[in-house]
Protein backbone atom coordinates (compact mmCIF):
# COMPACT_ATOMS: atom_id res chain seq x y z
CA UNK A 1 0.00 0.00 0.00
CA UNK A 2 1.84 3.10 -0.94
CA UNK A 3 1.94 6.27 1.43
CA UNK A 4 -0.75 8.21 0.24
CA UNK A 5 -3.46 5.48 0.04
CA UNK A 6 -2.61 4.54 3.76
CA UNK A 7 -3.45 7.66 4.82
CA UNK A 8 -5.95 9.29 2.28
CA UNK A 9 -9.04 9.39 4.26
CA UNK A 10 -6.92 11.66 6.89
CA UNK A 11 -5.25 14.04 4.45
CA UNK A 12 -8.62 14.13 2.75
CA UNK A 13 -10.15 15.29 6.08
CA UNK A 14 -6.80 17.76 6.23
CA UNK A 15 -6.98 19.01 2.93
CA UNK A 16 -11.17 19.71 3.26
CA UNK A 17 -10.86 21.81 6.61
CA UNK A 18 -7.88 23.99 5.17
CA UNK A 19 -9.62 24.44 2.02
CA UNK A 20 -13.45 25.46 3.61
CA UNK A 21 -11.99 26.99 6.70
CA UNK A 22 -9.05 29.27 5.14
CA UNK A 23 -8.38 31.98 2.66
CA UNK A 24 -5.10 29.87 1.50
CA UNK A 25 -4.77 28.60 -1.80
CA UNK A 26 -4.09 25.39 -2.99
CA UNK A 27 -0.88 24.09 -4.96
CA UNK A 28 1.31 21.27 -5.55
CA UNK A 29 5.17 21.29 -4.97
CA UNK A 30 7.62 18.73 -4.22
CA UNK A 31 5.06 16.48 -5.33
CA UNK A 32 2.98 17.30 -1.88
CA UNK A 33 -0.16 19.19 -1.15
CA UNK A 34 1.05 23.00 -0.14
CA UNK A 35 -1.39 25.98 0.71
CA UNK A 36 0.24 29.56 0.21
CA UNK A 37 -0.87 33.18 0.97
CA UNK A 38 -0.30 35.62 -1.68
CA UNK A 39 2.43 33.35 -2.88
CA UNK A 40 4.08 32.35 0.15
CA UNK A 41 4.08 29.06 1.56
CA UNK A 42 2.26 28.80 4.81
CA UNK A 43 1.49 24.82 5.20
CA UNK A 44 2.24 21.55 3.53
CA UNK A 45 0.11 18.10 3.73
CA UNK A 46 1.73 14.99 3.48
CA UNK A 47 1.19 11.41 4.42
CA UNK A 48 4.62 9.16 4.86
CA UNK A 49 4.79 5.24 6.26
CA UNK A 50 4.23 5.67 9.89
CA UNK A 51 2.32 8.91 10.13
CA UNK A 52 0.67 12.05 8.14
CA UNK A 53 1.50 15.46 8.68
CA UNK A 54 1.03 19.31 8.52
CA UNK A 55 3.99 21.21 7.94
CA UNK A 56 4.06 25.04 8.93
CA UNK A 57 7.14 26.37 6.78
CA UNK A 58 7.92 29.45 9.50
CA UNK A 59 6.12 27.61 12.26
CA UNK A 60 9.41 28.62 14.67
CA UNK A 61 7.38 32.04 14.64
CA UNK A 62 4.02 30.18 16.03
CA UNK A 63 2.86 29.94 19.66
CA UNK A 64 2.63 26.33 19.93
CA UNK A 65 0.32 26.25 23.37
CA UNK A 66 -0.76 22.41 22.40
CA UNK A 67 2.89 21.51 21.85
CA UNK A 68 2.53 19.63 18.78
CA UNK A 69 5.11 20.71 16.87
CA UNK A 70 8.58 18.88 16.62
CA UNK A 71 11.83 20.04 13.78
CA UNK A 72 12.55 16.72 12.19
CA UNK A 73 15.82 17.74 11.81
CA UNK A 74 17.23 18.92 14.53
CA UNK A 75 20.52 21.24 14.14
CA UNK A 76 19.51 21.57 10.28
CA UNK A 77 15.64 22.73 10.04
CA UNK A 78 16.05 26.00 11.11
CA UNK A 79 11.96 28.28 10.89
CA UNK A 80 9.71 24.49 9.64
CA UNK A 81 7.67 22.69 12.04
CA UNK A 82 5.67 19.40 11.61
CA UNK A 83 2.74 18.14 13.23
CA UNK A 84 3.29 14.59 13.36
CA UNK A 85 -0.25 12.75 13.07
CA UNK A 86 -1.46 8.62 13.59
CA UNK A 87 -5.26 8.28 12.71
CA UNK A 88 -8.40 10.61 12.19
CA UNK A 89 -8.91 11.09 15.92
CA UNK A 90 -6.19 13.26 16.54
CA UNK A 91 -7.32 16.20 13.81
CA UNK A 92 -8.36 18.86 15.69
CA UNK A 93 -9.66 20.87 13.68
CA UNK A 94 -10.16 23.84 15.99
CA UNK A 95 -6.13 23.80 17.13
CA UNK A 96 -5.22 23.48 13.28
CA UNK A 97 -7.25 26.95 12.40
CA UNK A 98 -5.90 28.57 14.80
CA UNK A 99 -2.58 27.81 13.85
CA UNK A 100 -3.22 28.19 10.69
CA UNK A 101 -4.53 31.94 11.18
CA UNK A 102 -1.98 32.79 13.44
CA UNK A 103 0.75 31.33 10.74
CA UNK A 104 -1.01 33.98 8.08
CA UNK A 105 -1.21 36.80 10.83
CA UNK A 106 2.63 35.89 10.78
CA UNK A 107 3.01 36.04 6.34
CA UNK A 108 0.90 39.65 7.15
CA UNK A 109 3.43 41.07 9.35
CA UNK A 110 6.49 39.56 7.66
CA UNK A 111 7.80 37.23 9.69
CA UNK A 112 10.07 35.25 7.99
CA UNK A 113 12.99 33.02 8.68
CA UNK A 114 15.98 34.21 6.65
CA UNK A 115 18.83 32.15 6.11
CA UNK A 116 22.21 32.69 7.65
CA UNK A 117 24.89 33.94 5.90
CA UNK A 118 27.78 31.86 5.45
CA UNK A 119 31.01 33.39 5.10
CA UNK A 120 33.16 30.72 4.93
CA UNK A 121 33.36 26.74 4.99
CA UNK A 122 35.96 24.32 6.02
CA UNK A 123 36.17 21.55 3.87
CA UNK A 124 37.54 17.98 5.32
CA UNK A 125 37.46 14.04 4.64
CA UNK A 126 36.65 12.46 1.38
CA UNK A 127 35.59 15.87 -0.13
CA UNK A 128 38.65 17.77 0.23
CA UNK A 129 40.83 14.17 -1.05
CA UNK A 130 38.56 14.22 -4.20
CA UNK A 131 39.36 18.12 -4.76
CA UNK A 132 42.98 18.30 -4.53
CA UNK A 133 42.78 15.15 -6.54
CA UNK A 134 41.13 16.24 -9.48
CA UNK A 135 42.15 20.08 -10.71
CA UNK A 136 38.43 19.84 -13.39
CA UNK A 137 36.09 19.07 -10.14
CA UNK A 138 38.44 21.13 -7.68
CA UNK A 139 37.94 24.46 -10.67
CA UNK A 140 34.03 23.38 -10.56
CA UNK A 141 33.86 23.53 -6.90
CA UNK A 142 35.23 26.69 -6.93
CA UNK A 143 32.55 28.53 -9.20
CA UNK A 144 29.56 27.41 -7.10
CA UNK A 145 28.16 29.49 -4.26
CA UNK A 146 29.08 29.11 -0.95
CA UNK A 147 25.42 28.20 -0.09
CA UNK A 148 26.35 25.77 -2.72
CA UNK A 149 29.75 24.46 -1.96
CA UNK A 150 28.48 23.61 1.92
CA UNK A 151 25.44 21.61 0.46
CA UNK A 152 27.68 19.25 -0.81
CA UNK A 153 29.87 19.27 2.29
CA UNK A 154 27.21 18.47 4.77
CA UNK A 155 26.01 15.52 2.48
CA UNK A 156 29.17 14.03 2.41
CA UNK A 157 29.96 14.82 5.99
CA UNK A 158 26.83 13.65 7.55
CA UNK A 159 27.26 9.93 6.29
CA UNK A 160 28.78 8.39 9.47
CA UNK A 161 30.79 5.22 7.04
CA UNK A 162 33.23 6.05 4.90
CA UNK A 163 32.10 3.79 2.10
CA UNK A 164 28.76 6.06 1.93
CA UNK A 165 30.83 9.27 2.00
CA UNK A 166 32.64 7.61 -0.91
CA UNK A 167 29.28 6.75 -2.68
CA UNK A 168 27.75 10.16 -1.99
CA UNK A 169 31.13 11.65 -3.35
CA UNK A 170 30.71 9.91 -6.80
CA UNK A 171 27.12 10.60 -7.40
CA UNK A 172 27.55 14.10 -6.37
CA UNK A 173 30.67 14.87 -8.68
CA UNK A 174 28.34 15.52 -12.51
CA UNK A 175 26.08 17.87 -10.45
CA UNK A 176 29.69 20.06 -9.35
CA UNK A 177 31.51 19.66 -12.70
CA UNK A 178 27.91 20.62 -14.37
CA UNK A 179 27.78 24.10 -11.69
CA UNK A 180 24.55 22.56 -10.26
CA UNK A 181 23.49 22.68 -6.51
CA UNK A 182 22.77 19.24 -4.74
CA UNK A 183 19.21 20.40 -4.25
CA UNK A 184 18.78 22.72 -7.45
CA UNK A 185 16.32 20.07 -9.46
CA UNK A 186 13.67 20.90 -5.79
CA UNK A 187 14.12 24.86 -6.83
CA UNK A 188 11.98 26.52 -9.48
Amino acid sequence: MSKDNKWKEELDLLKSIVEQKTTLQHTIKWGIDVYTFKGHNIIGICGFKNYFGIWFYNGVFLKDPKNVFINAQEGKTKALRQWRLNSMEEIDEKTLISYIEEAIDNEKQGKRWVAEKIDNIEITGVLADALSGNDELEAAFEKLSLSKQKEYADYIIEAKREATQISRLEKIKPLIIAGKGLNDQYKK
